[in-house]
């Protein structure tokens, strides 16, 4: 696609219709919006019928006491009933529930009868390692099968888990331990990443050397990579000994709709992480209802794939329990997109037959900078929906995505959600949405979002200000773990009555909403609001340039100056390193480029071609590090990167600024 053919596709083009076969046998149909508006409670009291209640409520939703909801509140059920059980005894156990594949090109085929079996173990090691009910488990695992074992064995016995993503360090991991008083640790003498082992336990010994810690009585270590670990006799004990020799037979109890099922720690402005608290019924009916929805899964025939870890939200709604709630088959990868070669999705998409595949504008646009030569060289015609999570998605990204992954045919669900929120929120629907590239476009039926300014009046069609939820739904935190102030000051406070997602976005000129990414990434020039998302993407339309972030730095005279950090593609990198000249030349195009994509007020006053941008392990761009180097202050903290290097070069190319033109 030449570079005027995607301007005009990007300018002029913006609608994709759903392709008719999806649209004619889609799980849900433009009705559903008019049915959710016509009575929301009751909406979601049809969408709890999808699961296996023992108890069915008879209350949808207590508001009787804001911003703490309760929903199914009279009602109990069990979330790994409801996501293992229920399918074997439905006939499904032969059914594949997890295609594990690990990096070194290991695999298992897991169904649901097999699952079912290895959960009860798992739940009757716990109870024996003294775990009940109310208790607090530490998940700490690579992506293997154990993982979401663990976390279904925890909400079988109703004992709340904290997954704490892998790559977290000693400190972090420490710190989750002790805010959750969790009293078991689950996690693996290491897992494979980048060709090799990367250890775990070592993590795990430091951390519960940590003030805080010490009231870990066990911590049950899967063997994984075969590395030599510590071992702390009495505490520590191996999977294989302790899980394997249980009986296969393990009856889950039925838990009350609100008791809490999982905490997850999201970074908080103070430094401390806010555990984030989800409960059980109603979490379990929004992310199962959204997997449904969204993806429009059949599950007899599809194949899903979500390529995030379990360790952050995503994973733990859409890889453990909206898909298996559904009796979903789904592909669980262990390792990166890029070993041992750059093909490696693509391979695993045509091994496997996948045909949903969710994941992150991140990591698109890698793919994008490595080639589209290298996802046409395998069979991936079995996709029929593509999704994408986590941040903004540039247009550019989207077209790249739907013609070289989805052959131009598979409708693209851009997902807009929140740790906090639980599920999917904004985003078209396969079956019904002309999409648009870029925009997460329209709330899901039943739930209740917009568009405000600062004095929390609704923006007109057209309008820019602060994405709101102004209605409860089903899946929302109910608190931050044992700070229930903190909850009210970070998401209450801001417009009252109204939940505050943190994010900026704008309504286009039919009411469709576009995410312009946090709102201190909302950078104020001049008296302008410009996003840094929408740099970004100008910057990425270039064809020179792969991949860019940008931040607002403290400037005297516009307030805040744009300072963009730009990867190159790989001719255009390779002459701008041979020569300063070449570089210097480079920046004033694209700061032109950006001046006619945006206007003038958009043009970066710094660009800075680098070789790789400070990302933590989950691919998340860390912008807060670039402010740093922008504003020449002392680096934060950089121990979640994937490689703290990467900083160290950035610093030593940092120029002066350029004079203003």
């Amino acid at each position: 696609m030449s570079n005027e053919s995607l301007a005009n596709l990007l300018k002029e083009e913006r609608r994709f219709a759903p392709p008719a076969e999806l649209a004619a046998n889609a799980n849900v149909t433009a009705a559903a919006y008019e049915e959710a508006a016509a009575d929301r409670l009751g909406f979601w009291a049809a969408q709890a019928k999808r699961l296996t209640w023992e108890t069915e409520p008879t209350e949808t939703l207590d508001w009787s006491n804001p911003p703490f909801a309760k929903w199914f509140a009279d009602g109990k059920l069990n979330v790994a009933y409801n996501c293992v059980d229920r399918h074997v005894e439905n006939g499904l156990g032969d059914r594949v529930a997890i295609h594990f594949e690990g990096e070194p090109g290991d695999s298992r085929a897991i169904t649901y009868a097999e699952l079912q079996r290895e959960v009860s173990k798992a739940a009757n090691a716990l109870t024996e390692l003294g775990v009940r009910a109310g208790d607090r488990v530490a998940i700490y695992l690579p992506m293997i099968p154990e993982a979401v074992i663990s976390m279904l064995a925890c909400a079988r016995l109703g004992a709340p888990h904290s997954v704490v993503f892998g790559g977290f360090s000693a400190d972090a991991l420490a710190t989750r331990i002790d805010d959750a008083d969790a009293r078991v640790v689950i996690t693996a003498d290491g897992g494979y990443r980048r060709g090799k082992p990367s250890a775990l336990k070592p993590a795990v010994d430091e951390a519960l050397t940590k003030p805080g810690t010490e009231h870990v009585r066990s911590v049950l270590v899967v063997r994984r990579t075969g590395q030599e670990v510590g071992w702390t006799e009495g505490r520590d004990v191996w999977w294989h000994d302790v899980v394997e020799r249980q009986s296969e037979q393990h009856t889950p109890e039925a838990f009350d709709a609100e008791h809490p099922l999982f905490i997850l720690y999201t970074s908080g402005t103070t430094g401390k992480p806010k555990g984030i608290l989800h409960t059980t019924g109603g979490y379990l009916t929004q992310v199962s209802y959204t997997h449904h929805a969204v993806f429009d899964l059949k599950p007899e025939t599809d194949v899903f794939w979500c390529t995030a870890d379990v360790g952050w939200v995503t994973g733990h709604s859409y890889i453990t329990y909206g898909p298996l709630s559904n009796g979903a088959t789904e592909v669980l990868y262990e390792g990166t997109p890029d070993t041992p070669h750059q093909g490696r999705w693509w391979e695993i998409v045509q091994k496997y037959g996948v045909t949903i595949l969710y994941t992150a504008p991140t990591a698109i646009r890698a793919c994008m900078k490595w080639g589209e030569d290298i996802p046409a060289k395998f069979d991936l015609s079995s996709l029929r929906l593509l999704g994408s999570v986590g941040e903004p998605i540039n247009p550019e990204a989207w077209i790249w995505y739907r013609k070289h992954i989805g052959a131009d045919k598979a409708p693209i669900v851009d997902t807009w959600w929140q740790t906090e929120t639980g599920a999917m929120m904004l985003t078209p629907l396969p079956g019904v949405t002309e999409t648009k590239p870029g925009s997460a476009q329209r709330p899901l039926p039943g739930i209740s979002a917009t568009v405000v300014d600062d004095e929390a009046h609704e923006v007109p069609d057209g309008g820019g200000g602060y994405l709101v939820l102004t209605e409860p739904w089903p899946a929302m935190l109910r608190t931050i773990w044992g700070d229930d102030q903190r909850y009210l000051d970070t998401y209450w406070s801001r417009f009252e009555g109204t939940y505050f997602a943190g994010d900026g976005a704008k309504k286009d000129e039919d009411g469709d909403i576009w995410l312009l990414g946090r709102v201190d990434d909302v950078m104020l020039v001049s008296g302008h609001n410009i996003s840094t998302t929408e740099v970004e993407s100008a910057l990425v339309s270039h064809p020179k340039v792969a991949e860019a972030a940008v931040v607002g730095a403290t400037d005297p005279q516009t307030t805040q100056a744009i300072c963009a950090f730009v990867i190159l593609r790989g001719g255009a990198a390779a002459t701008a390193t041979s020569s300063a000249e070449a570089e210097g030349g480079l920046v004033d195009e694209l700061r032109a480029h950006v001046a006619q994509q945006l206007g003038p007020i958009a043009k970066p006053k710094r660009i800075l071609p680098v070789a790789e941008l400070p990302k933590t392990r989950s691919g998340k761009i860390m912008r807060r590090l670039l402010r740093d180097v922008a504003e020449n202050r002392t680096l934060g903290d950089v121990t979640t990167l994937t490689d703290s290097s990467v900083m160290e070069l950035i610093q030593s190319k940092l120029p002066s600024a350029p004079s203003e033109d």
